[in-house]
This record gives structure tokens, C-alpha cells and sequence, in this order.
């Protein structure tokens, strides 16, 4: 039997471990720097460094890394031996504090948005303090952010902690108006993931599996989910085993994997860990994918983390669950019991509503993607159009407020406006929203938009500086009030009146909600090139170039990284679509079309006068069924060269959604129609059964 606590992060270079192994002073001044941001001295590095060396080696490791999260949406690491060969032809394993602190990986093949030509490849990794070490598979890996040689950031996890920086200021300005002195105010994250397992022997004879982790082809299946009997039922052997591998292999990294369950698809799961400070959620989150997959295969598996591998059944995303806290451990998203506890949370909860409105654009940019295009909106999951949910007795708290009401709260009595008395406002109070892209839960709004393969920097990034943009420019207004309390409760007024707009309760898989959004003047960006083209706004860059959080460069450069991959996936896809109609669909139904021909004439030999009507009429239906797939295989063709052949990446982005994606669908569409037809024997790669159901 696993003893937790004792697995429970024994591969990481934790606190404890630090506090355990380093000198008191050295543990002092490391956890300033941690804690404060303050400079990491060479002295106490070289010391760190030792120590972490000796803990690693103890643990098996003979190499060290710093690992990063390049704009590719991925991790990397460069691995160096801590072998030294010494003058008598002997080696020693050594670490210095510089080999931690900095490292030089070159990594010039990374997209970079233009802005790095391969002759000036020059890049620079910097441990990050705040991001425990952890040792996998005999190697070290320093958790780092890396930058050019003049200092642009070149991945997620720079401008991430610039923005935790950022609301860390601006909220201490807030709290310090209600009279609290605090020494860091943290956003935290519980990255919800979901995923499907399918069998690898299967999954290894769908080349669109294996090319775009999606399926490109696929009847869909006589049962498909419409039974519910998937969702929270008990799991199969196979799974069990690949989860418990899965959370022993989790909290040896200290990541604190919590819920596992059967998702709503047939092979969808779904797990869940506890909250995190930001920055290391983001961190386990980009291993804790690595580790899904690299776990199934030893279990004979797949995990595939696609938004949406199947068509016709629920895809995957990645509930991020989003809030603020103090250093002492104070929720700033809790609803109080006190008036001035309730004040201090409609303020925050303001802030919010006002941030999320204003960057409808950012929010949605934030988590676009070519899989994700085709998730959003899909009777699924949260609609492209971003909302605010806030649950049944908050809203009508902010509506009261808006209109100047009486309200009779429940269990609370009846509630006058003024701020300062504010009754007491129930955590869990109202039923959640599954159909929200941004929905307060309690304690945390659930951002429900992310999909299922996205690095959750991006989306947390641009959470906390439109965050933070706000919660200045209400300081600004409040620290100058001569009377905080009328000016708070007219702040409040206020932006709840100019942003109700965006508050949407309702049913967002309902079709009316397009219409009455649109009435609202709410952003409905369908496509990834709909959202990116608000990417380089005026607002926009100026947003996170004050707010320190990009400049201007890194988001131009980001805005060509966006479209180039949103691009080169389709380009992918398309490649791998019609291969798979030439090579594998064409010959499949060929060779099922001869044999029931010859069926035929063997019939008619035999039994002159037998009419053959049912073999005819296949054969018919297959001869058309495949005119009209070469037909609509050379219209794809057709459109993908127009793309291909358009240098203006904003241009080629919108010839792919606009006329490669449509024309891929109803390429996809004519298969559809023939797999059913086709003899069991005669499939040209394994069909949406025996995916989903033979695991």
C-alpha cells in the first residue's frame, strides 16, 4: 500500500528540503528572495547549488537541466551532466550557483514571431526561486524563464510573473484602503484537465491520431453518450491502473492530484488537483500533461489532450479556477460576514465584472486555438461569447446596487445600499453554470473556456493584468476620496450600472443567448483569427505595455506566433486528410467495391435470373459516395494551395477557417456516409467503436 505522505513530493527540492539541508542564514536569504523577490547573492546560489547537486545525485540524478516554457505552448530542456574531469584523468560531480542561476540553451528554433533571426540565437535561462526543482527520470530540472539577448521574454512564464507582480501591487493599494497591511497578495489555480485514453495498438493504425491528435474521419457510433451512463461511473480495470500509476508518479512531484473520475464521453476522464499559487499551478500543469502521456503508454494507452478528438461527443477542456489571496491566507473572492468584509468583496468582485468586460477580446485571444475553435460553442462547452456568471443572489446583491433598491437577501433580512450595511452573503449560494465561460463558484470564478491541450500561462497572464489594470485605477480614485465610504459605494454604482451588460445568468448553449449577446454589443469571435485580429488593438497594447506585462514587441511577436500556428496545424491536418483519402479510404472502398462486384457476376453466373438488387444499389451508393469525396478531395486541395500561397499571415488564417475548415468538413461528411457501408473487414483504420469503447 502507497504511504502518501511519505511519496508525497520526494522528488522535488521543496521548502522542507531546502529548510532541512541548507545552512540557517542561507535558508533565510533564499526564502527572501523567494518570498520578496530579492536578489539571490552569488555566495548563497553557489551554496543552493551544492546542496540541491548532493539531494539530486542522493536521488539518482546524474544530470541537470533548466527547463522552460518556450511560446510554443510546450516544455524544454537541455540536459548537462554534473560530471567535472579532473587533471589526473578522474571526474568529480559538481553544480555551481552560476550553472543555477543562468544557463545560455541557444534554443533559436523556437518560435519567436520574427523578432530572432537564427544568427543572433543568443538565449538566456534564469531559475526561477519561486518554482520548486524537481528530478525526472535521472535529470534535475530547474523550473526557468528565458529571454533573448535583449531581454524580450520568449516565453510563458516571464510575462506570468510580471503579471503576479503586477496584481500583487495594485491589491495591497486596495487592502491597504481597508486598513490591512499584507505582504503579497497571490493569484491561485486549480487547473481542472480533462482527457480521453484510447487503446494504443488502435490509436497506432489512425494516422490522424497520430498526426493531429485528432480524429480527422469517424462515423459516429449506434451509442455515443446519450445514455449518461459514462459520466462518474465506475472505472475500468485499465484505467484504474493507469490512474493510480498516474497519482503515485503526481505527488512524487508534489502536485496535489485530488479528483479522478469518468468524464461524460465514452474514454473521457477528468482530473482535478487542489489550488496552487499561479505560478507553480502553471508549472505542474505543463508536467502534469507530459506525465498523462507518458504514463498511458506503459499501460499499453494513449492520452490524448485535444480539444476535440471526436466528432459528435463532448471534447476537453481545462476548467481554470482563478482567485486572490493574502500571504496570511485571506481569500479576497470570499464572500464575508461582516459590511465592511462584504465591501472590501464587491469591490474585488467589481473589479472583476469591469476587467473581464472591457477584455472580453483578451480573454478570448487567451485561449484560442485551432482545436479549441472547434470546442467553443459547441453544445458543450462555454459559447466564443465571454460572460460573467455570478449565481442567483449575488446578482440580485449587484442588481439592487444598480437600481437603488431594497433587497431581502436570504437568511439575511433586508438590505439597504449603503456599503456599510451590507449583510452577510452566502458562499455556495446559488446553483453553478456550466454553460459560463467565467463563472463565480463560491470562492473563485472558474474560467471554463481553456481548452484541454492550452499552457494556462496565457489565460492566467491576461486574468491577472486586466485584473490589475482595474484594481489601479480603482485605487487611484480611492486613496484621493475625501470620504472613502460614499465614494466607494458610488465606485461600485457605478461599474456594476456601466458593466452589467456583461452579467449573463442564462443558458449559454441556448441559441437565443447569440442573438440577446449581440443586443448586449458582447464580442462573439467564432474563429481563432476573428479573436487574434484584436490582438495589436490600441487598448490592448497599451493595457499590458503599462501595465509591465508585454511590450510592444513580444505582442507583435505573439500575434504572428498565433496565427503561424494556427496555420500550421490545419496545414497539418489538411496534409494528413488527404493522404488518408488517397491511401487509405479510396483503396479500402476499391477493394470492398471489386469483391462485391465480383460477388455479382459469380451470382449471375450461377443463378442467371438472380437480380442482385441489394448489391447493386452498394455498389451504386459507393460509386457515388466516392465521385463525390474526389470531388470535394479537390476543392480541399484547391483552397489549401490559396493558403499556402498567401504571404500575409492575418490573410492565410482567415482562407483556412473561412474556406479550408468548411471544405475539410464536408470532405469529412462524404466518409462519413460510406464507413457504414463499408464491410467490416474492409475499414481502412479502426472506427469510433472500437476507440471508445475498447479500452
Amino acid at each position: 500500500m502507497t504511504n502518501v505522505p511519505e511519496l508525497f513530493a520526494s522528488m522535488v527540492f521543496n521548502q522542507k528540503v531546502m529548510q532541512d539541508r541548507l545552512p540557517k542564514e542561507t535558508y533565510k536569504s533564499l526564502k527572501k528572495t523567494i518570498d520578496n523577490g530579492e536578489p539571490l547573492q552569488i555566495e548563497v546560489a553557489n551554496i543552493v547549488a551544492h546542496a540541491m547537486k548532493e539531494w539530486a545525485i542522493e536521488n539518482g540524478a546524474t544530470h541537470f537541466a533548466h527547463w522552460f516554457q518556450p511560446l510554443n505552448g510546450l516544455t524544454a530542456e537541455k540536459h548537462d551532466s554534473f560530471i567535472t574531469p579532473q587533471d589526473d584523468g578522474s571526474v568529480i560531480m559538481s553544480f555551481s550557483g552560476k550553472e543555477l542561476v543562468k544557463g545560455e540553451p541557444d534554443a533559436s528554433s523556437f518560435p519567436n514571431g520574427g523578432k530572432r533571426a537564427t544568427f543572433e540565437a543568443r538565449g538566456y535561462t534564469v531559475w526561477d526561486p519561486t518554482s520548486y526543482p524537481f528530478i525526472k527520470e535521472h535529470t534535475l530540472c530547474i523550473p526557468t524563464a528565458f529571454c533573448s539577448y535583449t531581454g524580450e521574454a520568449l516565453d510563458k512564464k516571464t510575462p506570468l510573473l510580471r503579471s503576479m507582480e503586477m496584481i500583487n501591487e495594485q491589491a495591497k493599494r486596495i487592502l491597504k484602503l481597508f486598513g490591512k497591511n499584507v505582504k503579497r497578495v497571490q493569484t491561485t489555480v486549480g487547473a481542472e484537465q480533462e482527457y480521453f485514453i484510447v487503446d494504443e495498438q488502435l490509436y497506432n493504425q489512425r494516422k490522424d491520431l497520430r498526426m493531429t491528435g485528432r480524429t480527422l474521419f469517424g462515423a459516429r457510433p449506434s451509442k455515443g453518450q446519450e445514455m449518461d451512463d459514462q459520466y462518474f461511473a465506475a472505472l475500468k480495470p485499465r484505467i484504474v491502473k493507469y490512474m493510480e500509476d498516474l497519482n503515485e508518479t503526481l505527488w512524487k512531484y508534489g502536485i496535489l492530484s485530488k479528483t479522478e473520475h469518468n468524464e461524460v464521453a465514452p474514454a473521457q476522464h477528468e482530473m482535478a488537483p487542489i489550488f496552487n499559487t499561479t505560478n507553480l499551478a502553471v508549472d505542474q500543469n505543463q508536467l502534469t500533461m507530459e506525465l498523462m502521456k507518458k504514463i498511458a503508454r506503459r499501460h499499453g494507452l494513449v492520452c490524448l489532450l485535444h480539444e476535440k478528438p471526436f466528432e459528435g461527443i463532448n471534447g476537453s477542456g481545462k476548467h481554470n479556477n482563478w482567485s486572490m489571496s493574502t500571504n496570511d491566507g485571506e481569500n479576497l473572492l470570499e464572500p464575508g460576514k461582516t459590511p465592511a468584509e462584504n465591501a472590501q468583496f464587491l469591490l474585488f468582485l467589481t473589479a472583476i465584472i469591469k476587467s473581464v468586460d472591457e477584455n472580453q477580446d483578451l480573454l478570448r485571444i487567451s485561449v484560442a486555438s485551432a482545436g479549441n475553435d472547434h470546442r467553443l460553442g459547441a453544445h458543450e462547452a462555454p459559447p466564443a461569447i465571454i460572460s460573467v456568471y455570478l449565481g442567483d443572489e449575488l446578482f440580485a446583491v449587484l442588481e439592487s446596487i444598480k437600481d437603488g433598491k431594497t433587497l431581502t437577501a436570504s437568511g439575511a433580512g433586508k438590505m439597504n445600499i449603503g456599503v456599510d450595511v451590507l449583510p452577510p452573503i452566502p458562499k455556495d449560494s446559488t446553483d453553478r453554470n456550466r454553460t459560463s465561460p467565467f463563472a463565480f463558484t463560491g470562492n473563485k470564478f472558474e474560467f471554463r473556456s481553456c481548452g484541454s491541450s492550452l499552457s494556462i500561462a496565457g489565460p492566467n497572464t491576461t486574468l491577472n493584468a486586466i485584473v490589475a489594470k482595474t484594481l489601479k485605477e480603482f485605487a487611484d480614485e480611492l486613496e484621493s476620496a475625501k470620504d472613502f465610504d460614499d465614494s466607494l459605494a458610488n465606485l461600485i454604482k457605478r461599474e456594476v450600472t456601466a458593466h452589467w451588460k456583461i452579467v449573463f445568468n442564462g443558458n449559454g448553449y441556448d441559441a437565443s443567448w447569440v442573438t440577446e449577446a449581440e443586443k448586449r454589443g458582447l464580442m462573439n469571435l467564432r474563429t481563432t483569427p476573428d479573436a487574434v485580429a484584436h490582438y495589436l488593438d490600441e487598448k490592448n497594447v497599451k493595457l499590458f505595455t503599462e501595465m509591465g506585462v508585454y511590450s510592444k514587441d513580444e505582442m507583435e511577436s505573439h500575434y504572428d506566433i498565433k496565427l503561424e500556428k494556427y496555420s500550421q496545424v490545419l496545414n497539418i491536418e489538411v496534409n494528413t486528410m488527404l493522404e488518408m483519402i488517397n491511401k487509405d479510404i479510396f483503396p479500402a472502398c476499391y477493394k470492398y467495391m471489386k469483391d462485391v462486384s465480383k460477388t455479382v457476376c459469380q451470382m449471375k453466373t450461377a443463378v442467371p435470373q438472380a437480380k442482385c438488387v441489394s448489391q447493386t444499389a452498394l455498389l451504386e451508393k459507393l460509386d457515388s459516395l466516392s465521385e463525390t469525396l474526389l470531388k470535394k478531395a479537390n476543392i480541399l486541395e484547391e483552397a489549401h494551395k490559396e493558403a499556402q500561397n498567401e504571404n500575409d499571415l492575418m490573410k492565410a488564417a482567415r482562407i483556412y477557417s473561412e474556406k479550408v475548415v468548411p471544405a475539410m468538413k464536408e470532405a469529412r461528411k462524404t466518409f462519413d456516409q460510406m464507413e457504414p457501408l463499408l464491410g467490416e473487414n474492409y475499414k481502412p483504420f479502426p472506427c469510433y467503436e472500437d476507440l471508445l469503447f475498447r479500452v
